[in-house]
């Protein structure tokens, strides 16, 4: 049995780190002293950003395009970052795509373009990251970044809710089978966060009302990367196959948000 209490950490790989959560993610493994990787799918120069903010830092920083819903691609590309940083001690499973169409409307092709990006690439790159971690022997952290819809549904996100409800599966499975090797893996659920994919990049949460939410705000970015760091750190040596809501108290207003909904707008999504 490998034990988790001696890791530390000095390697990262952070998968969509152009933007948002994570290249808030990013920056903060890199200031808890990590070299890290940086991808990106489109936006090649919030990359090279992210990559500038670590290197200013004093830390390292790989830059690689990646599509995860590339299958046959994707792993080769986790294994050319774990290659140029020297090896992977923590891999943070961030990319993710939403679809907003509503079952009866979901066609084939837009179901698996977000169970592809969200779920099958994640195994992908979960395994070839995992396989590196195996091989050093150093123990690790997996971490995934899921969604509050890991746990509870949204009209509009059949397939984005499957996928994640999946990719919350899929890591609860990885924290029993790759215990032995000292490497943990947990899930972390953000709720409303302003960033780029909730049309939000660059607003101060704080300013916007959101009264359905107990903190009465959406996250920041930094507040989700706050916690992702920590489940990197080797604070975190007996945490494994959890998964952490990030939400100001989102989900737990079901009932209470149940109670309070007067009309049926919400079965529009």
């Amino acid at each position: 049995m490998h034990d988790t209490t001696g890791f530390s950490p000095t390697t990262a790989i952070v998968t969509a780190s152009d933007s948002g959560i994570g290249k808030a993610t990013a920056v903060a493994l890199a200031k808890a002293g990590m070299d890290v990787g940086v991808t990106w799918h489109s936006d090649k120069a919030g990359a090279e950003a992210t990559a500038e903010e670590i290197r200013n830092l004093g830390r390292r920083a790989v830059v690689r395009q990646l599509d995860t819903t590339d299958l046959r691609a994707a792993g080769g590309v986790i294994e050319e970052l774990a290659e140029d940083l020297g090896g992977v001690d923590v891999f943070v499973n961030n990319a993710g795509t939403g679809d907003g169409t509503k079952f009866l409307d979901l066609d084939v092709d837009t179901w698996l373009q977000t169970l592809d990006t969200n779920l099958n690439g994640a195994f992908v790159c979960l395994q070839a990251a995992a396989r590196r971690m195996v091989q050093a022997g150093r123990g690790g952290r997996l971490i995934a970044v899921t969604s509050v819809h890991e746990f509870q549904p949204r009209v509009g996100s059949s397939a984005y809710d499957a996928s994640k409800h999946g990719l919350g599966g899929l890591m609860k499975t990885l924290a029993l089978e790759l215990a032995g090797h000292g490497i943990t893996a947990n899930s972390v659920a953000p709720g409303e966060i302003a960033t780029p994919m909730t049309g939000q990049e660059d607003v101060d949460p704080t300013a916007k009302d959101r009264p359905g939410v107990p903190l009465g705000r959406p996250g920041d970015a930094r507040e989700v990367a706050a916690v992702i760091a920590f489940l990197a750190s080797p604070a975190s040596s007996y945490v494994t196959g959890a998964s952490w809501a990030v939400d100001g108290g989102m989900l737990q207003m079901g009932p209470q948000g149940g109670s309070h909904i007067t009309g049926h707008e919400w079965r529009e999504g």
